[in-house]
C-alpha cells in the first residue's frame, strides 16, 4: 500500500484530515495558554498542484477543487473556514496551485505563543521542510523517524497540544506501527489529543486496526470514517480514516454537521457515506 503523498495531495482524504485537524487546532486556542503540535510524518509541507505527479492523478480536482466551489451552509462553512482561509492564502491569485500538508495548515493557525514540531525521517523531504521554514521560531523541523519521535518528544513541555500521526503507509505493518506507537505515546502522555489518519483500502486490515485499538485500554478512542463511493471489488482508495483519542467535546458534534456536507461535497457515487463512532469511552452528548 504507497501513499506518496504528492500524487494525493488535496484530495478527498486530505479534506478530511485537514478539516479535523484545524477543528482540534481551534479548539486548543480557546485557552490562553500554550500548546504544541507535533507532527511525526510530516512531509514537505505543501504541495504544487501543477506538479507532474499532482496531474498525473489530478485527485486534488475532485478534492480540495470540489470543496472550493461548494455552495455550504453558514453553519458549515464556518467550520470549515479556518482550513479554506489557509488554501486561500496560499493562492492569493486566481486558480488553485498550492495545497498545504498537515505543518503548513497547522503553523498558519497557530498564535504567537504556540509551537510547532514538525518530524520528517526522509532527508531531502526534511531539508524542504527547514528551507520553507527557516527562520520561524516557533516551528521546529527535526529529521527523525516519527515513530520514534513518539518516546523521545512526549510529553511536551507545554503540557497540552497535538500529536498528529500520518504515516505514508509504504511499508507493510503500519497499522500494527499506528496501534503499537499510539500506546507507547498515550503510556508517556496520556492526556494529550492523538490523531490517527488511516487509509480505508484493505477493509480486513482496517477491521483488524480498529479493534486492536480498542483493545488497548485507552479510555476514549473516536473513530472518524468518510467513504466516497461503494467497496471498490480490487484494492482502491475509497475512504479515508480518522482516529482521535482524547477528542475536544465540540468534535463529534461539529463533524455531524461537516460530514454530510463534505459528502454531497465530494462524494463520487450516491452509495458515498460517513460515519462517527466511539471505539472506546461513552458517547458525548450536547
Amino acid at each position: 500500500m504507497n501513499y506518496r503523498h504528492a500524487y494525493h495531495a488535496g484530495n478527498f482524504a486530505d479534506v478530511v484530515k485537514h478539516a479535523v485537524l484545524a477543528r482540534i487546532v481551534e479548539y486548543l486556542k480557546l485557552k490562553d495558554k500554550a500548546f504544541r503540535i507535533i507532527d511525526t510524518h510530516a512531509g514537505i509541507g505543501v504541495y504544487d498542484l501543477s506538479s507532474d505527479e499532482a496531474q498525473k492523478t489530478g485527485e486534488w480536482r475532485d478534492g480540495i477543487g470540489k470543496l472550493l466551489s461548494a455552495k455550504l451552509d453558514p453553519a458549515t462553512a464556518n467550520l470549515l473556514k479556518p482550513l479554506l482561509d489557509v488554501v486561500r492564502a496560499m493562492n492569493p491569485q486566481s486558480g488553485l496551485r498550492f495545497y498545504p500538508g498537515s505543518p503548513m495548515v497547522a503553523r498558519r493557525l497557530l498564535r504567537k505563543q504556540d509551537r510547532l514540531s514538525a518530524i520528517e525521517l526522509h532527508a531531502q523531504d526534511a531539508a524542504a521542510l527547514k528551507k520553507r521554514f527557516e527562520g520561524d521560531f516557533q516551528t521546529r523541523v527535526i529529521e527523525l523517524d516519527g515513530w520514534l519521535a513518539l518516546g523521545a518528544h512526549l510529553p511536551p513541555k507545554e503540557k497540552r497540544g497535538l500529536v498528529l500521526i500520518d504515516p505514508p503507509f509504504e511499508k507493510e505493518g503500519e497499522f500494527r506501527r499506528l496501534v503499537s506507537g499510539l500506546a507507547k505515546a498515550h503510556r508517556r502522555w496520556p492526556g494529550g489529543i492523538y490523531a490517527l489518519w488511516y487509509p480505508i483500502k484493505d477493509r480486513a486490515a482496517v477491521n483488524s486496526f480498529r479493534a486492536e485499538l480498542a483493545a488497548t485500554g485507552i479510555e476514549k478512542i473516536l473513530d472518524i470514517r468518510f467513504h466516497i463511493r461503494q467497496p471498490s471489488p480490487e484494492a482502491r482508495l475509497d475512504g479515508t480514516g480518522m482516529i482521535v483519542v482524547n477528542p475536544p467535546y465540540p468534535l463529534q458534534r461539529e463533524l455531524q454537521m461537516l460530514l454530510p456536507a463534505l459528502k454531497t461535497a465530494l462524494a463520487e457515487t450516491p452509495q458515498a457515506r460517513w460515519a462517527v463512532e466511539w471505539l472506546a469511552g461513552e458517547v458525548q452528548s450536547g
